[in-house]
């Protein structure tokens, strides 16, 4: 693979122009791109050239660039998320009967929760989540439930981190964190009352493979009320079945 001047190859700054994209902007201007990846701008219009000829990218009349359809064929094809979802989608479907507002699936990324598949209703409850993004793990209920029941060295290192607040209601210190965490185990799951939005309540639970490894947490988002924990025993069944259509190492099975 050819390399510039600096030492890195085409390849990496390719990749550095793919993850300029971000659900909040979609399709950004090449001038864009380029000042997101830290690259030239003649450099930027080359690799989106080149990324275009194979259909990994498209441009529309307006000149902005967007993720293409190649791009989405290739990685539904070989996605290790996908018989997970595909085993979570009848049980989605089901509590999405029940709820009636927003069902989510996600799993761990890295250090932040990552969602795979989101069911949702036209008057639905506010909800800022969206397939393919990504949340901090202590703001929403999914991203609490992998932080509880992920590794130790996971949790000190968000938590010994700044946390970001988005309600008056955010968990943002470490010694809450704990105590919620420790709350998720006990217990099962984690009701997160007006954390991302004020009008808004997150629940969730932990997916298990056939091992009792946690491997993805579902979730609803319903309105923030006395009603909200009504949606519990729905939740937890639900993730039950899910579980139990797993094999014993489950498709999310990956170094996060």
């Amino acid at each position: 693979m050819p390399r510039a001047a600096t030492g890195e190859s085409s390849l990496a700054r390719a990749v550095r122009v793919l993850e300029a994209f971000t659900p909040e902007e979609p399709e950004p201007t090449v001038s864009e791109l380029a000042r997101r990846s830290g690259l030239h701008v003649a450099t930027a219009s080359r690799i989106v050239g080149q990324l275009t000829a194979h259909g990994l990218l498209g441009r529309g009349e307006d000149r902005r660039v967007r993720i293409g359809v190649r791009m989405w064929e290739l990685a539904s094809r070989a996605s290790p998320t996908r018989s997970l979802r595909d085993a979570a989608m009848p049980y989605l479907e089901d509590l999405h009967a029940v709820v009636g507002h927003h069902v989510q699936l996600a799993v761990l990324q890295g250090e932040e929760v990552l969602f795979l598949e989101r069911l949702s209703a036209r008057d639905a409850v506010v909800n800022y989540s969206r397939v393919a993004g990504r949340l901090p793990l202590h703001i929403s209920s999914s991203g609490v439930v992998l932080l509880a029941y992920g590794p130790p060295e996971l949790g000190d290192r968000v938590l010994a981190r700044p946390m970001e607040r988005r309600t008056p209601a955010t968990i943002t210190t470490p010694e809450r964190m704990r105590a919620v965490l420790e709350q998720v185990r006990r217990q099962g799951y984690a009701l997160l009352a007006g954390h991302v939005h004020e009008n808004a309540t997150g629940i969730a639970v932990p997916v298990r493979n056939g091992l009792g490894d946690v491997v993805a947490a579902l979730s609803v988002i319903v309105p923030n009320d006395e009603r909200a924990a009504a949606a519990v025993p729905a939740l937890l069944a639900a993730a039950r079945g899910v579980s139990r259509s797993l094999p014993p190492r489950g498709p999310a099975d990956q170094p996060a």
